[in-house]
């Protein structure tokens, strides 16, 4: 038996393990980070907020692959109308992702925002919102807003706020209705994550996949 293959092996097996461990707790703590700095600004109660001048609509679609309807997107437009109508923002900017012609995630919330009472010129589109970091910078970057509330589910408000916060910006989370069970099982193992990603983002200061022109909101 070749003894250098024997400690080879060995070696490298160890080197596996600590890079796994090592992985795994990074993966844990980018996951307490953004719950532990975010937790003292999210609210599910609009009359506890601060008054700010926008909300920062999160994205997502009105249906499912099986055509049902999204309660992630009914929740959040429910959030986004109770949080409007209490006084605490007078504009909202929505930022989602438009990858295609016939998959549009800010028209379809405005078009609801609309269709239950919001003036159309106190919605602001952000098309190219394609992940919740560059939704995030991009309302800073682009659209000036240096203070907001966020508007989404608990789990994903975190990381909003927590992304924001790491940038200088004055964000709240306003906490949209959850969806329990199966139905969010899915989405709770994607944010978890998700998470990793955006510790690591904001860590290595990555800037959104497009910027471009300023666009200012009234």
């Amino acid at each position: 038996m070749n003894l250098k293959a024997v400690f080879r092996s060995i070696f490298s097996f160890k080197s596996f393990k600590i890079v796994s461990i090592c992985l795994v707790i990074m993966a844990f703590w980018s996951n307490f980070s953004v719950y532990y700095e975010s937790k003292n600004f999210l609210f599910s109660k609009a009359k506890n907020l601060p008054s700010t001048k926008t909300a920062l609509l999160l994205g997502t679609s009105k249906k499912l692959r099986n055509g049902n309807d999204n309660l992630y997107f009914k929740y959040r437009i429910d959030a986004c109308l109770e949080l409007f109508r209490s006084g605490k923002v007078s504009h909202i900017l929505i930022s989602g992702d438009n990858g295609s012609k016939e998959y549009n995630e800010p028209q379809d919330m405005k078009n609801e925002l609309i269709s239950r009472g919001i003036p159309e010129e106190k919605i602001t589109l952000d098309y190219a919102g394609f992940d919740t970091y560059d939704s995030v910078l991009r309302a800073k970057k682009i659209f000036g807003q240096q203070s907001f509330i966020v508007v989404s589910q608990k789990f994903h408000n975190q990381r909003a706020v927590y992304i924001a916060r790491r940038n200088g910006i004055n964000a709240y989370g306003y906490n949209a209705r959850d969806v329990k069970k199966m139905n969010g099982l899915k989405t709770k193992i994607r944010e978890f994550f998700a998470c990793v990603k955006a510790y690591i983002e904001v860590k290595i200061n990555v800037n959104p996949t497009y910027l471009g022109e300023k666009i200012q909101i009234l």
